[in-house]
């Protein structure tokens, strides 16, 4: 891990480098980017203004049948009804033809929410750093560099304690291992990238890694590094031992954890600006 003060993640002038490149697009990979890339052009044509991968793929860490295919749409309106089923159609059908992928997600924006100023230190920020091009305009070219400081802390991950009524709501409706894993997955994953933007500012760079963030985090807030080091494997490949299957991982993360961690952001970095 990189010690407080590296600059990890960031360019010679302090800025978060952009982390993925159609370069590192692992070679079992491309036949599903490509084919992402031919039937996104087929299914919203000239309503699409871009497209991007995002996650594991284009960073060049994916595993094969395990690692899942992420999208980020821009369209030149706001998406409707009829867009996002279009596009729970297109995640199905790459999700049944490529064994090479554990699942598709696509998100959906207008191109007019992702460039305005209300998200420049979120969307904005997830596009320009975070967001591999795969298809038009890269709106990049429209968005600011990006310094990794309390600004962007605030304004990517100070949401927490808004999601953790809809976190409780959907751990009380799991009530099977199946249903489980998932949440453990996503929620690790939440907390532990919620964990390591709170301590960004002071780390001062950046990672995608869950165990890199982990560790950073433990570095400033030792008392919860275990349960934070715990999530990260979770994040990862969550296990089904007991306390998962219980519901007990899951009711830690909304009840004890979540909680804290919503707290001591709100304390450190303030709330995020609220969303229409």
């Amino acid at each position: 891990m990189a010690a407080p003060g590296h600059r990890s993640g960031l360019d010679a002038q302090g800025y978060i480098e952009r982390e993925g490149s159609p370069a590192r697009v692992p070679s079992a990979f491309r036949p599903v980017v490509a084919a992402a890339r031919e039937r996104l052009l087929d299914v919203f044509g000239a309503w699409l203004d871009g497209a991007y991968l995002y996650g594991s793929i284009p960073r060049g860490t994916a595993r094969v049948g395990r690692s899942d295919l992420d999208l980020l749409l821009s369209l030149r309106e706001e998406p409707t009804d009829t867009d996002r089923a279009d596009a729970r159609a297109l995640e199905g059908a790459l999700d049944e033809e490529f064994a090479e992928i554990d699942g598709v997600g696509a998100l959906l924006f207008s191109r007019t929410r992702l460039l305005s100023d209300l998200e420049t230190n979120d969307l904005g920020w997830f596009v320009a750093c975070l967001c591999t091009p795969l298809l038009g305009e890269d709106l990049a070219e429209h968005l600011p560099r990006y310094r990794p400081d309390a600004l962007l802390a605030r304004e990517t991950n100070g949401d927490l304690a808004l999601l953790l009524p809809r976190w409780r709501e959907r751990i009380a409706a799991a009530d099977t291992d199946e249903a489980r894993r998932p949440l453990v997955r996503s929620m690790s994953r939440h907390l532990v990238r919620t964990g390591f933007t709170l301590v960004m500012p002071r780390w001062n760079g950046w990672t995608s890694s869950l165990g890199e963030m982990a560790e950073a985090f433990g570095t400033y807030y030792p008392r919860r590094a275990a349960e934070m080091r715990s999530a990260a494997v979770r994040g990862y490949e969550p296990a089904g031992g007991p306390a998962v299957l219980r519901g007990a991982v899951l009711r830690a993360y909304a009840d004890d954890l979540g909680p804290w961690l919503a707290g001591e952001y709100a304390r450190v970095h303030g709330i995020k600006a609220p969303r229409p």
